[in-house]
């Protein structure tokens, strides 16, 4: 069955497998049902705030081109405005792309198969795809270990994951304007700028959710502002405000804000006149397990010696060396 292009279907309709909510998350961190809120108006205007994800996506299909095979069917998580299609453009490398996002606004904009889901329950059965592509989505799942293990679960034998979302130090010149105008008017600090995932910890978690040849590196993307206030109203229109269960729920003060603009403008200002804000893009990299791909050896059964190739001595471990 296919879908009519660019009309999001019921999961049930391409995919046999929904599984079962039978509890609250018990690692609650982000307001998933504000996430949802702000991507339906986030997709209403879409075009004029786009540029970070499709930055991200160039990033993520130049990737994906240096893999040397096909992928006949792959899936889009977190598909926003077709950014990761529109890249990819008429490629050989996938065969049919199909699109998934929390928001119906984003998956009606696809052009081709698209539904509604949520990251954190993928309805999909089971060795589905050969490809799960994902970009400047996965920072907002609030199970990140969870979420992997059923992109794994998903992923036929040797197929491929390859994700971009937003790193531990990404915003960090407004967390540090935020913190400071807050503790000077206000006299404490709430959670301004959600979490992310650092870079130490995503190759294990890689690892930990079964794939197999993990690989994580990070790259940053610096953009240009004309001033912290309209870094803020950026963010807000791109539907990547804070999101934390525990952020102060009164409006922010005024003079919070305006003091962290001055802050920001004096401390993050370039020649140019503009203040700058980084973005930290982790890239995960990982296979579904399969008998083809490398191993590693067992230890003991290496063909040659470390210490010949280096060209010194071996030491069992715990011998006492003499030196001279």
């Amino acid at each position: 069955m296919r879908p009519q292009d660019g009309v999001p279907l019921p999961a049930a309709a391409l995919f046999p497998y929904i599984p079962t909510v039978t509890g609250p998350d018990p690692l609650l961190v982000f307001d998933r049902a504000l996430l949802r809120q702000r991507r339906e108006r986030a997709a209403r205007d879409w075009e004029r705030h786009d540029f970070l994800k499709r930055e991200i996506a160039d990033r993520l299909v130049d990737r994906l081109a240096d893999v040397r095979r096909t992928f006949p069917l792959a899936l889009d998580l977190g598909s926003h405005g077709d950014e990761v299609a529109t890249t990819l453009g008429g490629r050989p490398i996938v065969g049919q792309l199909v699109r998934a996002d929390l928001g119906r606004g984003f998956a009606a904009r696809a052009r081709g198969p698209a539904i509604v889901a949520d990251e954190e329950f993928l309805p999909f059965a089971a060795g589905r795809f050969d490809l799960v592509l994902s970009a400047m989505d996965l920072h907002w799942v609030n199970d990140l270990p969870g979420t992997l293990i059923q992109i794994a679960r998903i992923l036929k034998p040797d197929g491929l994951f390859l994700g971009a979302m937003l790193g531990g130090a990404t915003l960090w010149q407004l967390r540090q304007a935020l913190a400071a105008a807050e503790s000077e008017i206000d006299g404490g600090l709430s959670p301004r700028v959600s979490p992310f995932a650092d870079l130490r910890d995503a190759a294990g978690l890689l690892q930990r959710a079964g794939f197999a040849l993990p690989v994580a590196d990070s790259e940053t993307i610096e953009v240009e502002y004309e001033s912290a206030l309209a870094l803020m109203r950026d963010l807000s229109r791109m539907g990547e405000g804070n999101l934390v269960v525990g952020r102060r729920r009164t409006v922010t003060r005024r003079a919070v804000l305006l003091r962290a603009a001055e802050l920001y403008g004096e401390r993050f200002t370039g020649s140019g006149g503009r203040v700058s804000a980084s973005f930290e893009v982790l890239f995960l990299h990982g296979w579904s397990p399969h008998a083809s791909q490398p191993k590693a050896l067992k230890p003991g059964s290496a063909a040659r010696r470390l210490a010949d190739a280096l060209g010194t001595s071996e030491f069992s471990a715990g011998e006492k060396v003499e030196r001279s």
